[in-house]
């Protein structure tokens, strides 16, 4: 097959609509897996005997991982054919889904989540990047939206598949889905995707890819240990302290080097930066929230699996629907006002989170998630648009790619911090005053593992204790939620342009079509 290099002047392909199904197939596989585990790991847990430490090591290798090799992984398919790097992604995205459907420990299940994370880091930035070559400029907008779409939709239904899998099979079946979708997300792109390259793209850095992942890992690696180990433990400070020297010398290299991976200079643009900390933090929040609200509905509240993932689709739709609505809303009162605005909804509807007690069952929950995913929707989409507007369109790819890189990292950091902080809120909090020590132990390791000790001992002060526990310990990660989400707000308020910026060249620019609809999700 003739390899299309980007920016020639040739005519569109025939089966560009069915190509299109394809990369629909490997965003839909790659959105309901964000949202698959999550409902997952209280059954893992317990299955595992998981605790909260590792639960987080499960969730964060895949976005460790991810954040860390996005942007080489572009590059790659600029480089040797988005084609074959998207087949390539998709095949070990399902080989990681294999090896987690096997797993019988917690490493295991690491391991094999960190494999999908390079399968996604491939497959994310390269489904978006192959649309300008197969479709004209009249066309490739209703084409990045269809395919923004397809990772959308997998986010509600993430949850729902998710919980339905987990009522009628064992947990491993959550990544065994993925396997049928990715094997015919492979077979539509062998048999319907052009192949496209751009020689001229710059190459990898090998050395920058090993920084971010280094650092990024250390980081997050010292924020999972230091409620066990404590703040002041060696390892915890030796990791800190590593982190900070990679992240300095990824900055110190990516300033010096000619053609960066990762722009730093871009932040030094006041709408880039702060429309950027606003999407970063709007993520902390989400993928935080994310990982602390499944073992409270299923654990605390009693719900099954299924009963579990349905209970998420308010935050789900709140946020669907306010992304919809948020570029009119934009148009009337500009982006400042609405990303301020999005993001006081979310530390509101964190704050009265926060109220939540034992006692308070799901209606009230319901209430805070729908008006938190409001707050998402309004802040996340003009905060991403804002962004990518204040770029020039021969600084676009490098700015989206920096502009994703953050998010993921924002994600990632949340899931560690606010984890974390449940994980030592709620050991503090735990009354385990007659238990043998073992058992005392093994309760403090989640509100999971407290249930089971509680069961075998027949202990229903127990059981009551792990609950109020696990409730005073989210009740403190959505107060943490809600000043992150308060700061962010005021400085949205301060430092952002004050009317809509407007690119002029954007119809020019698909990258930034691209990632406004990407921002969508």
């Amino acid at each position: 097959m003739v390899t299309v290099t980007q920016g020639n002047d040739v005519p569109p392909d025939p089966r560009r609509w069915w190509a299109l199904g394809a990369l629909v197939a490997s965003m839909l596989t790659l959105g309901f897996d964000m949202t698959i585990l999550n409902v997952a790991l209280p059954t893992m847990a317990g299955d595992l005997g998981a605790t909260t430490g590792e639960q987080q090591w499960m969730a964060d290798a895949y976005v460790v991982v991810f954040a860390a090799l996005m942007l080489p992984a572009g590059l790659l398919g600029d480089r040797f054919g988005r084609r074959l790097m998207l087949i390539t992604g998709l095949g070990i995205f399902l080989a990681g889904s294999v090896v987690g459907a096997l797993a019988d420990g917690v490493s295991a299940v690491v391991v094999a989540r960190a494999v999908m994370g390079v399968g996604a880091a491939l497959v994310t930035p390269l489904a978006l990047s192959v649309l300008p070559s197969l479709f004209t400029p009249e066309e490739r907008t209703k084409a990045v939206g269809i395919v923004s779409a397809g990772s959308t939709l997998g986010l509600p239904l993430g949850p729902i598949i998710g919980g339905w899998l987990l009522d009628h099979f064992w947990w491993g079946s959550v990544f065994l889905i993925n396997v049928p979708m990715a094997a015919i997300g492979i077979a539509a792109c062998v048999l319907l995707l052009p192949e496209t390259s751009d020689p001229a793209s710059p190459k990898v850095d090998t050395l920058s890819t090993a920084l971010t992942a280094a650092g990024l890992g250390a980081l997050v690696y010292a924020i999972i240990e230091a409620p066990t180990r404590g703040w002041g433990d060696p390892l915890v400070l030796g990791l800190l302290g590593g982190a900070v020297v990679l992240i300095a010398a990824l900055v110190l290299r990516e300033r010096r080097v000619v053609r960066p991976m990762l722009d730093m200079t871009l932040l030094a643009r006041r709408g880039f930066l702060f429309n950027a900390l606003a999407a970063t933090l709007v993520m902390f929040v989400l993928s935080g929230l994310m990982f602390v609200l499944p073992p409270y509905l299923q654990a605390v509240l009693g719900h099954d699996a299924l009963g579990t993932g349905v209970r998420l689709l308010p935050m789900m739709g709140g946020l669907m629907v306010a992304a919809r609505a948020a570029q009119p809303v934009v148009a009337r009162f500009g982006a400042r006002a609405v990303v301020s605005a999005g993001l006081a909804v979310l530390a509101f509807a964190a704050v009265l989170g926060s109220r939540t007690t034992v006692d308070s069952g799901y209606g009230f929950t319901a209430l805070w998630l729908s008006v938190a995913g409001v707050g998402f929707g309004f802040s996340i989409v003009p905060a991403m648009a804002g962004a990518l507007g204040t770029l020039p369109a021969d600084r676009a790819g490098n700015g989206s790619g920096l502009l994703m890189t953050l998010r993921q990292v924002g994600g990632a950091i949340g899931i560690a911090l606010l984890g974390s902080l449940l994980a030592g809120a709620f050991r503090d909090r735990l009354d385990v005053t007659g238990l043998p020590a073992a058992a005392a132990d093994t309760a403090g390791d989640s509100v999971v593992a407290a249930h089971l000790v509680a069961e075998r001992a027949g202990s229903a002060d127990l059981m009551a204790s792990a609950d109020g526990a696990y409730v005073h310990g989210m009740g403190l990660v959505l107060l943490v939620c809600g000043l992150a989400a308060l700061v962010a707000a005021l400085l949205a308020a301060a430092f952002l342009p004050g009317a809509p910026e407007r690119r002029r060249t954007e119809s020019a620019s698909p990258d930034v079509v691209a990632l406004k609809a990407d921002a969508r999700q």
